[in-house]
């Protein structure tokens, strides 16, 4: 978590990230994270802090679980969609 935590400030396009355990198991981590678009999303993976921490990071996943996109539709600090 620790890794994943480091360079969060500075993602372009970042409107939220949020690190957490898995209810009962701490070794199960969840990521939420919301971007502007999907296409900054994407950019910010190419960014050299971020390319860091995903090799630092993959060798100590042992799995990948569901990954869901979603369509903000509005809610606290995000202004109402169009």
């Amino acid at each position: 978590m620790a890794i994943l935590l480091e360079n969060m400030d500075s993602t372009p396009g970042r409107l939220s990230d949020v690190v957490a355990e898995g209810p009962g198991n701490p070794d199960v981590v969840w990521i939420t994270e919301g971007r502007d678009s999907a296409g900054r999303y994407r950019a910010s993976l190419a960014l050299p802090a971020v390319r860091g921490a995903i090799a630092r990071g993959k060798p100590l996943i042992a799995a990948f679980g569901q990954h869901t996109e979603t369509r903000p539709v509005g809610g606290h600090g995000l202004a109402p969609a169009a």
